[in-house]
């Protein structure tokens, strides 16, 4: 019986060490998303003459305001961050969606349709995952001048899309390959055919792998500074873009309460992807890591 008791001591102990633990490093890495929500609420005056951390004494959506449709932007005609962040929106959602579909049919395709050289195109393919944003700026832009979309959001798309469709793939190939191809095989012998398993089979069970995709996608593809910056002109530039023309470019007094208003609305709809669906993310990883 003492045994039975020191034991389950020892786990209520081992438990509320963990639990310790996991709540200081919450509070670590929220502590700069709290301080910039309560700065983003305080006046300038508050700022100025009050401590870099403490609470609004009167709440204000001033700074929100001006962050969204007031503070001048470079020489932009439309003021704030609503043109950049609606920029960042019809640039994402096409990525997300035609990313995602190329990268599912490629896995169907590296998965049940083997072809010769398979391995080795699946090989080649999973080397732009590792291919540094950096290295091809030169090619791609080259690439995008001779096409005429240089400086467009459809290029920004297209180059959104060509740099995923390598990640998407990986994630799809591995789902699918943990699929029994026992089912493959029962409706080829009934007759169906290459779109018809690819669209009443195979996509019908790939729900876990497609959220993880548009997640990954579209954090990915939201936050991307580099392609923004390089390949896009003043009416293309993305949120991330604007939100840095917004911070350096402004002249006199530094406001501290507007460049906090402007990051968070720039970052909001990543978190609410995550906070939403990110558990469906974790799921999704692990749902193809056993076979059977």
């Amino acid at each position: 019986m003492i045994k039975v008791r020191d034991k389950r001591y020892s786990d209520i102990t081992g438990r509320a060490i963990l639990y310790a633990v996991l709540v200081i490093v919450a509070l670590y890495y929220l502590a700069p998303l709290v301080l910039m929500i309560v700065t983003s609420f305080r006046s300038m005056d508050e700022i100025r003459i009050g401590q870099l951390i403490e609470w609004p004494k009167s709440f204000s959506f001033d700074a929100w305001k001006e962050a969204w449709s007031e503070v001048q932007i470079g020489a932009r005609d439309d003021k704030g961050l609503r043109p950049y962040f609606i920029n960042s929106l019809q640039m994402v959602i096409p990525s997300v969606f035609i990313s995602t579909l190329l990268g599912a049919l490629n896995g169907y395709v590296l998965s049940f349709w083997k072809f010769r050289g398979s391995e080795l195109f699946f090989a080649f393919l999973l080397a732009g995952c590792f291919l540094p944003f950096q290295a091809i700026l030169l090619p791609h832009s080259v690439v995008l001048g001779k096409l005429g979309l240089s400086g467009t959001l459809v290029g920004l798309i297209f180059t959104h899309v060509v740099y995923g469709v390598a990640f998407t793939t990986l994630f799809f190939r591995n789902y699918y390959v943990s699929l029994p191809g026992e089912l493959i095989k029962a409706a080829k012998l009934d007759g169906a055919g290459f779109w018809l398993i690819f669209t009443r089979i195979i996509l019908p069970l790939s729900t876990p792998i497609i959220v993880v995709s548009v997640i990954w996608q579209f954090t990915q593809i939201w936050n991307d500074f580099l392609f923004g910056v390089i390949f896009s002109d003043p009416d293309s530039q993305p949120v991330t873009v604007g939100l840095n023309n917004m911070v350096n470019s402004t002249t006199g007094e530094k406001r501290y309460n507007v460049d906090m208003a402007g990051a968070i609305i720039a970052a909001l709809p990543t978190i609410f992807v995550y906070v939403v669906a990110g558990k469906y993310f974790v799921r999704g990883l692990t749902a193809g890591s056993v076979k059977g």
